[in-house]
């Protein structure tokens, strides 16, 4: 009997009709004879309303504290799923991080997966629907964890591995993943096919299809995503290894981000371990670096760094960098008002010039390019953000993705 994780998001259960919605689709996979695990996310809105109260209450509010208060989300979301299934004369029955246990590492907000007791839940699959909260789970201390924004796909995918399942289904109110974001792009094609390379870097370079760890997950055990629409039948987006992938064009989609900083600090000591003083007590703190650019000095004696890093640790960093009596500058300089736009494609590997086609576009629509990153497969480049839906318009049609 084939076994399926369905995983719905918050637009899938934003409301009861839509609950009711979600419980239809199950009940005609469980009636097909494939063994159900529903993973859900809280309704629609819900997690930025519960941070909200918390900000009401404390702008410093307890990390422990904000798991307890996100993780009923998803718990609502539960219940309601389960009795719609129910009162469809369904066997079903929903079940709470710690009732199965989903064990965690620990760490408050962003936490990860590292085991799941398969077994109560394996035993009631033979004849009922499994319904289950995403995004949460319970430490080896019994404390509840959340697994960040997104972490509802985390769930899903550690799930359908840690369970042996065929597929791990990511419904969402998109019929899959697009080559940009169709709501700004309107002109955006939808990827019926997409490597988990692909897929992994469109995650974390902006993409909200799908959260990075969990492409990361199901890459790692070789684990068949597919993304589609709650509320249409069409087929949707396909994730797998990317030898059954045919590439006729060098770039598969464009992403971007507006949760970006930039600082440089001017004036730096150009000398060997400077730049390992200037990121130890980041690392320390649990800040992510992405582009890091330094300057070659002209007097060998100093150089400027620039780096960038999420918008929200834009503070933290600068009270850091302040603080470190190890580095020695003459000035420092912010930038809040940055967005990172970005170029992915497995076929950018055999193809030349895609480098210089990219900037070419750019150079054209009068945008200036901050900082640049590439890898194999991706290029991104930091810009001014009031630029970001221009660049990637003309990148999008330069690349043959209108």
């Amino acid at each position: 009997m084939v076994k399926k994780v369905l995983k719905f998001g918050g637009t899938s259960v934003g409301s009861i009709e839509r609950i009711q919605h979600v419980a239809n689709i199950i009940k005609k996979e469980h009636e097909s004879g494939s063994k159900i695990i529903a993973v859900v996310s809280a309704m629609s809105g819900r997690t930025n309303e519960l941070i909200k109260l918390s900000q009401e209450v404390s702008k410093d509010f307890d990390k422990r504290e904000l798991d307890v208060l996100l993780s009923s989300g998803e718990q609502v979301t539960c219940a309601l799923l389960s009795g719609a299934l129910k009162d469809l004369n369904l066997k079903a029955k929903s079940w709470l991080n710690w009732q199965i246990p989903i064990l965690t590492e620990g760490e408050h907000n962003n936490s990860r997966i590292i085991n799941v007791n398969v077994d109560r839940i394996n035993n009631f699959l033979n004849s009922g629907v499994a319904v289950i909260p995403g995004f949460q789970g319970i430490s080896k201390n019994g404390e509840i964890t959340t697994l960040g924004r997104g972490g509802s796909d985390a769930t899903a995918v550690a799930l359908a591995k840690l369970f042996n399942a065929d597929s791990c289904e990511i419904y969402t109110d998109v019929d899959g993943v697009y080559s940009t974001d169709p709501k700004k792009i309107p002109v955006a094609k939808k990827i019926d096919k997409i490597s988990y390379d692909e897929m992994l870097e469109l995650s974390s370079l902006g993409a909200k299809v799908m959260q990075s760890s969990a492409v990361q997950t199901a890459m790692m055990y070789n684990i068949p995503l597919e993304v589609r629409s709650t509320f249409t039948d069409r087929k949707g987006s396909k994730i797998f290894d990317q030898q059954n992938i045919d590439y006729s064009k060098s770039v598969t989609g464009v992403a971007y981000s507006k949760d970006d900083a930039k600082i440089t600090l001017i004036g730096v000591q150009d000398k060997p371990g400077v730049a390992a003083n200037i990121f130890e007590p980041l690392n320390k703190s649990q800040i992510n670096v992405d582009m890091v650019i330094q300057n070659v000095s002209s007097d060998e004696k100093t150089t400027d760094i620039t780096f960038t890093i999420k918008r929200n640790d834009l503070m933290k960093t600068l009270q850091i960098l302040q603080e470190n009596r190890k580095i020695k500058y003459k000035n420092i300089t912010q930038n809040d008002k940055v967005s990172k736009v970005s170029i992915v494609g497995a076929g950018m590997v055999s193809t030349p010039g895609v480098t210089y086609k990219m900037f070419r576009g750019l150079a054209e629509e009068k945008i200036n390019i901050l900082a640049i990153s590439t890898s194999e497969i991706k290029l991104s480049v930091i810009i001014d953000e009031n630029s970001t839906l221009n660049a990637v318009k003309k990148l999008h049609t330069i690349f043959d993705l209108d």
